[in-house]
């Protein structure tokens, strides 16, 4: 059955099940599908976390060796005019920030999108959020003087007193706050998938399920749109700003993945490539797709293939382990940390284990794998940071894993366990690093000295 006929089917379910007599309300309906929907959107989008998620650790095996890039020899150094600060703004930064030059876009409770300082965490403007927040979905994106972000769509209750939830994605004015313009998405798709930037353009899941729309970045306005068939899926990924699709059949038997180069500036399409079996997305770099072939809970091996942008493949199969507590794509790397406290970066275009060394925080216990931070890189010193839930922050040679700092920041009392809308980050402002746990913002610079 596919994706389409099940959410009809839930449908049909809700709206004919009567509790104490009273109908499942129309707004539950679409609740349910569309949370439905968002997973089924992060099962086959997601893959940095739901593909290494189930293989984890040793992707390509441990005790390999190679070489990373040198870590540059001189201490880290704060931007001009900053100074260490912090800040409890759950209101507005309790769903994730973004740091873009040195402006913070981030959003929360009460505020879809908030521009902070990055070097004084001074609030400099706010736009209130059209209904309540749903769900991890910071501002995206900032380009030309435009951060791209969501919002509820329905800010007050229909006539019948229901209330339709829904997406929308809109452009806001980096300088003022403004709101330049606003469009429907068709789910509650708040991921990477559901929006990006392409060279001209935002490419949006807009109107349909099945289509993506290049918007005009100042106006919203459709330059162009791409549907493909139904019972087909299709994840997206940008390649140099030019937008990527790969598609396969949405059934129960595995099918083999085209991968579709669309003109981004005529939305014309070109099969560049099929990868044989139903493929996910792991991650992409300026010239490389990183793609995992799915596999049985049961398959002790996985296939990571890597495509080129002119189509040429590179397969390589490795053994398969369980046991992630964070991962992420930067570049051509994938860094993971599994529950027993190993960080270890892989390269994904040679396969080979650069290195394998102890983290340095302490990892949540049983069922809090969210509240360790997905990694970040400066390349500037060529090192790796964590932070971990109980407010633990490590710095490992990128080059090495060998421990070159480590500090820690006040969190807050701890939860009793994950949250729906629970998120932790660590971000890079130069060599200054911001924390973000349940809207606690904190700013440091790392001291490392060689």
């Amino acid at each position: 059955m596919t994706a389409e006929r099940v959410e009809e089917k839930v449908r049909e379910t809700l709206r004919s099940v009567a509790l104490d007599g009273v109908r499942a309300p129309e707004d539950l309906v679409e609740q349910v599908v569309r949370r439905r929907g968002r997973r089924r959107f992060s099962q086959a989008a997601g893959a940095a976390v739901a593909v290494a998620a189930i293989t984890a650790g040793a992707v390509f095996g441990f005790g390999g060796t190679g070489d990373g890039p040198e870590r540059s020899a001189r201490p880290a150094a704060s931007p001009e005019g900053w100074r260490p600060w912090q800040a409890d703004v759950p209101e507005a930064g309790g769903r994730g920030c973004l740091v873009d030059g040195s402006a913070l876009y981030c959003s929360g409770s009460k505020y879809d999108a908030a521009k902070f300082d990055a070097g004084t965490g001074k609030r400099l403007w706010t736009v209130k959020v059209n209904r309540e927040g749903d769900g991890i979905d910071r501002p995206f994106a900032v380009r030309d003087g435009v951060v791209y972000a969501y919002r509820n769509h329905t800010a007050k209750n229909q006539p019948d007193g229901d209330y339709m939830g829904g997406t929308d994605l809109m452009a806001v004015d980096a300088d003022n706050g403004d709101v330049l313009w606003w469009v429907k998405m068709p789910q509650d798709d708040r991921t990477g998938q559901a929006a990006m930037l392409i060279n001209g353009a935002v490419l949006a899941n807009t109107p349909s399920l099945r289509t993506l729309s290049a918007l005009d970045p100042r106006t919203g306005k459709e330059k162009w749109r791409h549907t493909w068939d139904r019972g087909t899926a299709c994840q997206r990924a940008v390649l140099g700003g030019v937008p990527h699709l790969l598609c396969t059949r949405d059934t129960d038997e595995p099918h083999d993945t085209d991968v579709i180069r669309l003109d981004p500036v005529t939305g014309d399409a070109t099969k560049v490539t099929t990868v044989p079996g139903r493929q996910q997305l792991l991650g992409a770099s300026e010239d490389q797709l990183f793609l995992v072939r799915d596999r049985a809970v049961t398959d002790k091996n996985m296939l990571l293939t890597t495509v080129s942008s002119s189509g040429e493949q590179t397969s390589r199969t490795r053994r398969a382990d369980t046991g992630l507590a964070t991962s992420e794509v930067v570049g051509d790397r994938l860094i993971t940390v599994n529950r027993q406290g190993r960080a270890s970066v892989y390269s994904l275009t040679t396969g080979e284990t650069l290195w394998s060394r102890p983290v340095g925080i302490e990892l949540p216990g049983k069922g809090r794998a969210r509240g360790i931070a997905a990694p970040v890189v400066s390349t500037g010193q060529g090192v790796v940071y964590f932070f971990g839930p109980t407010g633990d922050l490590s710095g490992l040679d990128l080059r090495t894993g060998e421990q070159v700092w480590r500090g820690h920041v006040d969190t807050g009392e701890p939860g009793p366990g994950p949250r729906p809308g629970e998120t932790s980050q660590v971000l890079l402002y130069g060599d200054v690093l911001i924390t973000q746990k349940d809207g606690r913002l904190v700013s440091l610079l790392p001291r490392i000295d060689d």
